[in-house]
């Protein structure tokens, strides 16, 4: 069932204010970075600090201007309840703790201790995954309940997708443009199944993270750093618990892996590779996707490019798995990725041979 023009219109609104905040004090947020020191400096070859691809410092902690414009929208256009306000309360809490990890650069291990602390919160306050769907249906109904494995669960969820997006924040522009492409599509999701709370939310997030953009674009002026993309990656998790894990249907499971599927995948691939090295899964890297792209030698605004499409295909994917079933959406996916690896194949051989030809 279709929403109806009031919640659409709410959604424009509460993602234009945001935007405009974020735009607005964005510029803040880069001064005060550089006032306090939160500057991420170049990376030396053969040092951890490689994977550091700029050339000049820059300063991080842009994330505050996004959360400032998504918590004003929010404000505004939300009544506060319990699930909103204690979405609101862990997220300020994955903020403050970003911008001392962005100033101090802080352990991995207390930093995810403090970010189970704010998914508690959100648990608290009745953002819960409960069940899960069944493949197949049978005498005892079409999903399966958590009962009281529901809260480790959630928190595992939310700690997770709070991370995920956190490690592909590794390019200028990327972090920001997938994950807005993975609101836009959980918008276009919760309006058709007329969830105006979950449009609203992901409709600010994805309006802040617009006007983040014009700073974050290739050459960076600033970086979202960890106050962001920690930050975005769990108001993702929380708008994915109250808008996709509430359907009594197969996609209730499927769709917040395809919505999410790019940093859950990147997450998933670094953290394997790491273990089956001997390293702690932990320790900060180049086996993300991003920079394997650019190994294969992609550059920077390519790979950004790449990585947006994959996005928009994982989105298309989630949104059609909503309307048509799961089974067109899978055969959607399999066309599209298909045609991905294609121009992918097609690109890296010209480019060799362009590269050939210069060399010769």
């Amino acid at each position: 069932m279709l929403t109806n023009y009031s919640t659409v219109v709410s959604v424009g609104f509460a993602a234009v204010v945001a935007l405009v905040i974020a735009l607005a004090t964005t510029p803040v947020a880069m001064q005060l970075a550089n006032r306090l020191g939160a500057i991420d400096m170049p990376g030396k070859k053969g040092t951890d600090s490689e994977r550091h691809l700029h050339t000049q410092p820059t300063p991080r902690m842009g994330g505050l201007a996004i959360y400032l414009g998504f918590f004003f929208s929010i404000i505004l256009f939300i009544p506060m309840g319990r699930k909103v306000g204690s979405m609101l309360i862990g997220a300020s809490i994955i903020v403050f703790l970003g911008i001392l990890d962005d100033i101090h650069d802080l352990k991995a291990k207390r930093k995810l201790l403090v970010q189970i602390l704010a998914a508690f919160i959100a648990v608290l306050g009745g953002n819960k995954i409960t069940f899960f769907s069944r493949l197949t249906m049978d005498a005892s109904g079409g999903h399966f309940n958590l009962g009281l494995l529901s809260i480790p669960v959630t928190v595992i969820w939310i700690v997770l997708i709070t991370n995920a997006v956190n490690l592909i924040d590794g390019l200028d522009g990327l972090a920001a443009g997938v994950s807005t492409i993975s609101a836009i599509s959980l918008v276009v999701i919760a309006l058709g199944y007329s969830n105006a709370s979950v449009a609203i939310i992901t409709g600010a997030l994805a309006g802040a993270c617009i006007g983040f953009l014009p700073y974050n674009i290739t050459p960076a002026k600033i970086f979202m750093g960890d106050t962001g993309s920690t930050f975005i990656g769990y108001v993702l998790a929380i708008a994915s618990i109250q808008g996709l894990f509430k359907f009594y249907a197969v996609i209730s499971f499927v769709i917040p892996f395809f919505m999410l599927g790019l940093p859950i995948f990147d997450v998933c691939y670094a953290v394997l590779l790491r273990i089956s090295h001997g390293e702690s899964p932990l320790k900060a890297d180049r086996k993300h996707v991003h920079y394997r792209l650019m190994d294969m030698g992609f550059s920077k605004k390519e790979t950004v490019a790449v990585l947006y499409i994959c996005s928009a295909i994982l989105g298309v994917t989630a949104v059609v798995s909503t309307t048509t079933g799961l089974g067109r959406a899978l055969v959607l996916l399999l066309a599209l990725g298909a045609s991905g690896v294609f121009a992918g194949r097609l690109f890296l051989s010209r480019a060799k041979k362009e590269q050939k030809k210069n060399s010769d």
